[in-house]
């Protein structure tokens, strides 16, 4: 039936989790077991990742410069432009604490594991998105408080834990998963549904973790019908215009599908795992519970919005597909 409806079930088992959240919250020891799982599931995703991908596409995304330029750009330079537009616009229409909130998430780097998983599931370069996501995040830990002292004149700091964060959960077993190539490559590529289910499945914990730490805290009663639904709103509209945005621009420089639909899903993110400490370390401890529902707000719809195009991506005939190559002729 969901195929005659033309419906994902994927994006029903998305809706089912925010439900549970909602209904069912994991809070004390489940809260804790929850957050094992997610930390082991994206564990696992980066060592499979590692384990089926060539040293040679690993060095070809590296080098793809332009594609790495255009995403850095889009993040930390078309995102905070739009966020002056934003503070120009609501200044007086919007609680300050959510009008920072909304600056501040378009300040923040890109996600890591979504960028990556979405990429994967949408049959894009993997290796660029990887790179992109990653170099995104190291460079937040710093681009970030510039920004923020900058454009909110709050305090600055540097949250040097993120490095800590990225190697462990992401690099190391990526780089593992690299040494393992030799043993276990050749059934992962007979096996590739096995990657598909660690990417879905590691994406319904995040969103399974985020949104039941947004009720256990309760985020969502803290502001009226009407601002959640400006916030809403605007959050909406501000991913639809970097969606299109990196869409457009990737087209006419002359990307090839794969290389556009890293672009998309790596400069369209926003990290809620780097956004949340670094709002801690930036901005007094009694605004940061409101200032952050911005950005857990966008970090839901930007699941549910990748989700519907990663699949639509996915969906389309191999045959459409072209080599991944290093660098796009110019």
């Amino acid at each position: 039936m969901l195929k005659r409806l033309r419906i994902d079930p994927y994006l029903i088992l998305l809706l089912l989790t925010v439900v549970l959240a909602a209904v069912l919250p994991a809070t004390g020891e489940a809260a804790r077991i929850v957050k094992i799982a997610t930390y082991a599931a994206i564990c696992l995703l980066f060592f499979l990742y590692g384990a089926r991908l060539a040293p040679k596409a690993i060095l070809a995304g590296i080098a793809h410069w332009r594609l790495q330029l255009l995403i850095l750009v889009t993040t930390f330079l078309f995102f905070p432009l739009l966020g002056l537009g934003l503070e120009e616009l609501l200044d007086g229409h919007l609680p300050a604490p959510l009008l920072t909130g909304m600056i501040f998430l378009c300040l923040l780097p890109s996600t890591v594991q979504s960028s990556i998983a979405f990429t994967s599931i949408a049959r894009g370069n993997v290796p660029a998105a990887l790179c992109a996501a990653s170099v995104s995040n190291l460079l937040g830990v710093f681009i970030t408080p510039v920004l923020v002292g900058l454009l909110l004149h709050a305090e600055g700091g540097f949250n040097l834990q993120a490095f800590g964060d990225i190697a462990t959960q992401l690099l190391l077993p990526f780089g593992l998963g690299q040494l393992a190539r030799p043993l276990i490559g050749k059934f992962l590529e007979r096996h590739k549904k096995l990657t598909s289910y660690v990417d879905r499945g590691s994406i319904l914990l995040v969103v399974y973790s985020a949104f039941s730490a947004g009720v256990v805290a309760g985020i969502w009663s803290q502001i009226d019908a009407t601002d959640l639904g400006i916030v809403i709103a605007l959050n909406i509209a501000l991913l639809a215009v970097v969606l299109v945005a990196t869409t457009v621009v990737s087209r006419l420089l002359g990307f090839s599908k794969e290389d556009q639909i890293a672009i998309i899903f790596c400069g369209s993110k926003k990290s809620m795992a780097s956004g949340i400490p670094m709002a801690g370390v930036l901005f007094p401890a009694a605004t940061v519970g409101l200032l952050v529902l911005p950005l857990m707000l966008f970090h839901q719809i930007q699941l549910f919005a990748c989700a519907f195009l990663a699949q639509r991506y996915g969906a389309r005939p191999q045959e459409a597909e072209a080599v991944v190559v290093s660098e796009p002729t110019v």
